[in-house]
């Protein structure tokens, strides 16, 4: 016998176990500095997206825009090392900029600095979590929500979003909370319009949109925002009323870990919850659609730890929670990035611009702002997929539209509530009551199959074979019962057996056994047998440990339905013909 085949694998060395949850370190060590010309030609391009998008999405959090560039420095510097993907762009994100705001402003009552720390407590906490979910191995909480329910969450959310930053837009504020109330009192305010202000806004999102559509690889915010603050200068756009951005503090905040009340800590803990779900949603979605374009495997649970790392990192930063952007994301990778080394590149541009150029977009108009983010609205509301919802799923399309209709009306933190409730609802009901069909033969078709989709399927004649598409648990075990009662009263004849094309039962738990012993004697009493074909091994176990074998028939357990069908068919062979009298 040859030693290899004795040898236990050598242990995994320190530097490699480092790497597994430092991938920056792997990815440092194993560069190709033939990639580097890409790399750093996409992380000039992405800054060109990521200052004004970071400034805007802070401002839509209810914060000041400097702490948006923080934020995106930050984060791009934190997933460069302890994220998996070589391409996911992290960063101040237009869903989260309403849950953000939403928090932290009623709580902040005003003052900004208090906003601030509140905003970077909430970024730790939705850090802690995301971290926490990836060493957990939880990567799956992401299906918590499904495609139905954020698809309408977004679209709730674009409306939130959009009807917000129309005052800005139109060059007034409004003080009002509610959407209704948002928008009633944007409405009877529109005679303080700054003409001023609405042409330059409504140039950058027709630029924005423009651009998007006939050039979509073209910078279009870029040239919005260069247009924008040309205009500003030459016309002289501060003196006519119209808010620019102004000088931005110069310098990087040192890291300090935020304080806030204790008192705020629930409200702060439960947004934190929301936006890991909305986070870990995003880049688990986002990071399955660009894996599959560059050929590299997602790992969910080390993709929860770099964004975690980001959060974190942007919490002690005088920063705020970020999530994946798919638009940022998309940039880079038309760009040519082959690795984080391009978001490294474009936080050292953006820091450079804090340190030495603070006062380079000072006469930025703030309705720009207010258009960079309508066009990122605009772009959360899939109008293609809800319209495909309503026409291959009504039931699916009704739960987009509560979801979206609960975050526009009810609030953006309650609508993520009701979002997860909505999907648990969902989930429950479909376990609750699901498909179930009898089963027969069709004519020139093997197996047996639903007499729905085949109705001229011949039955065998005293046999009634049922599949049923779920587990078998507490909450649809009387349903089960339920229907093979009707099923057996609906039948020409009284079967001698009822088969259950068990496959699709993945489970079954107490409740269900003790219902089906109660069934069994009950069709025994009758004079039917209850059989079981498909039945997993496992699931099969789990009868045999809730002792149902003492009430069914072990012999009554198939490997198939065609076992099943020819055990029925010699059983009834061997019957002495009835004689009536």
């Amino acid at each position: 016998m040859s030693s290899a085949a004795t040898t236990p694998a050598a242990a995994p060395s320190w530097s490699a176990r480092i790497e597994r949850w430092v991938p920056g370190m792997r990815a440092a060590r194993t560069y190709d500095r033939r990639w580097l010309p890409r790399d750093v030609v996409a992380g000039v391009v992405l800054v060109t997206l990521l200052v004004p998008q970071g400034m805007a999405y802070a401002e839509l959090a209810g914060l000041p825009p400097i702490t948006g560039l923080y934020t995106t420095v930050i984060c791009l510097l934190a997933y460069a090392l302890m994220g998996p993907s070589p391409v996911l762009v992290l960063g101040p994100d237009s869903s989260l900029g309403p849950i953000i705001a939403a928090t932290i402003l009623p709580l902040a009552a005003g003052n900004e600095q208090q906003a601030v720390a509140l905003a970077g407590a909430l970024a730790l906490i939705v850090g802690a979590i995301t971290v926490g979910a990836g060493l957990a191995r939880l990567g799956f909480v992401a299906d918590l929500l499904s495609n139905p329910v954020r698809v309408g969450y977004l679209a709730g959310l674009a409306v939130v979003i959009l009807v917000g930053q129309l005052p800005k837009l139109f060059g007034f504020s409004v003080d009002a909370t509610g959407l209704v109330n948002e928008l009633a009192t944007f409405l009877r305010s529109l005679d303080q319009t700054n003409p001023w202000a609405l042409g330059v806004g409504l140039l950058s999102l027709v630029i924005i949109l423009a651009l998007q559509r006939v050039r979509p690889r073209a910078p279009g915010i870029l040239v919005a925002v260069v247009t924008a603050i040309v205009l500003s200068i030459a016309l002289d756009l501060a003196s006519r009323g119209v808010a620019v951005v102004g000088v931005l503090p110069q310098g990087f905040p040192l890291p300090s870990v935020p304080s806030v009340p204790i008192e705020d800590l629930p409200l702060l803990i439960g947004a934190a919850v929301g936006i890991s779900l909305v986070a870990i949603g995003d880049t688990i979605s986002t990071a399955g659609g660009f894996a599959s374009r560059t050929g590299y495997e997602v790992d969910g649970d080390q993709e929860l730890a770099g964004i975690g790392a980001a959060n974190l990192g942007a919490g002690l930063f005088s920063g705020f929670p970020v999530s994946t952007s798919g638009s940022r994301t998309a940039v880079a990778y038309q760009a040519g990035a082959k690795t984080q080394l391009t978001g490294i590149i474009a936080a050292a541009l953006v820091l450079l611009m804090l340190l030495v150029a603070p006062g380079l977009v000072q006469a930025m108009p703030q309705p720009v702002l207010a258009a960079v983010v309508i066009s990122a609205s605009l772009s959360l509301f899939d109008a293609v997929e809800l319209r495909r919802l309503a026409r291959v799923r009504r039931t699916e399309f009704a739960l987009a539209t509560a979801c979206a209709l609960g975050v526009a009306l009810i609030g953006v933190l309650q609508g993520i509530v009701l979002a997860v409730v909505l999907s648990a609802i969902y989930i429950f009901a479909r376990a609750w009551s699901p498909y179930s069909a009898v089963l027969g033969r069709p004519s020139g078709v093997a197996g047996y199959h639903d007499l729905a989709r085949f109705p001229g399927a011949e039955e065998v004649p005293g046999l009634l074979i049922v599949r049923w598409s779920a587990p078998l648990f507490f909450a649809n075990a009387n349903l089960f019962r339920q229907r093979l009662r009707a099923l057996i009263a609906a039948s020409p004849e009284r079967p001698a057996w009822v088969l259950v094309a068990a496959a699709p039962i993945v489970d079954i738990d107490t409740t269900a056994g003790t219902m089906l012993a109660e069934l069994d004697h009950e069709l025994n009493a009758a004079g039917t047998h209850l059989a079981f074909a498909e039945l997993q091994d496992r699931v099969r176990d789990d009868i045999v440990r809730y002792g149902l074998l003492e009430t069914i028939d072990a012999g009554h357990f198939y490997r198939t339905v065609d076992d099943a069908v020819a055990a029925f068919q010699r059983e009834t062979a061997s019957r002495p013909a009835r004689i009536d009298p």
